[in-house]
């Protein structure tokens, strides 16, 4: 039976990476009007790539986590708050890639980067993702959404990433955000990435308002580890 769930585990898996990487395509290649565009072709390779390398180091230790990422956007016992933020981030993400392809090949507001600068948002992009992995693999309770996960037996995550800053995969997310634009070559759509961070931000402080008061321990933890997103910083 056990191994038949993990099959049924892997199976929902990826199904949700392949609908994810095809919606993207669509964002991307439509508003584009041509699949002529290779960094987008990039970019999905690496976001690609990226999700099998984690998927297939994560599924064998931890499939409770992966469980409960695959529900969901809206649960029961989320604050609504979060619910409100969590559904803008995710259309402005979405927008963020029409936007950058209708920037690319028809508004042209702000320019392009060069070679360099490009290459430098392929490199945060990269890094962000590795970030956000090491988290997720540190933390057996980041789910998808701000809830109590008390039938989990959740505790306080202080190890590894963790232990430098108290939201290491919202810390990885911001290089993703910024470099993907920048790799796309549209530095318009880097001032609308402004905006997703900020929500990102008021996300945190949601999130952190109900930990405290549902977590035991976390108070603590906050006093222990000064920093939410950059060390020194904020």
């Amino acid at each position: 039976m056990d191994k038949m769930n993990s099959r049924l585990l892997a199976f929902r898996l990826i199904i949700y990476t392949v609908i994810s990487l095809c919606i993207m395509v669509g964002l991307l290649f439509l508003p584009a009007g041509t699949f002529d565009w290779w960094r987008a072709w990039v970019l999905i390779g690496v976001i690609a790539a990226g999700s099998l390398i984690s998927e297939l180091r994560l599924f064998p230790e931890h499939k409770d986590l992966i469980r409960e990422r695959l529900k969901p956007p809206i649960q029961k016992g989320q604050p609504l708050a979060d619910k409100i933020i969590t559904l803008l981030m995710m259309l402005l993400f979405c927008g963020m890639f029409v936007f950058i392809a209708l920037d690319v090949f028809r508004f042209h507001l702000m320019g392009r980067p060069g070679l360099f600068v490009s290459f430098a948002g392929l490199a945060l992009l990269v890094a962000g993702w590795r970030i956000a992995y090491v988290a997720l693999r540190e933390n057996a309770f980041a789910a998808l959404v701000v809830k109590s996960q008390g039938e989990r037996g959740q505790t306080v995550i202080d190890s590894g990433v963790y232990g430098v800053v108290r939201h290491p995969m919202y810390a990885g997310a911001i290089p993703f955000f910024l470099g993907m634009p920048l790799w796309l070559e549209s530095y318009a759509a880097v001032v609308l990435t402004v905006f997703l961070i900020f929500l990102l931000m008021l996300r945190i402080m949601i999130e952190e308002k109900f930990l405290r008061r549902e977590l035991t321990g976390y108070d603590a933890y906050t006093n222990r580890v000064r920093y939410r997103l950059i060390p020194h910083v904020w």
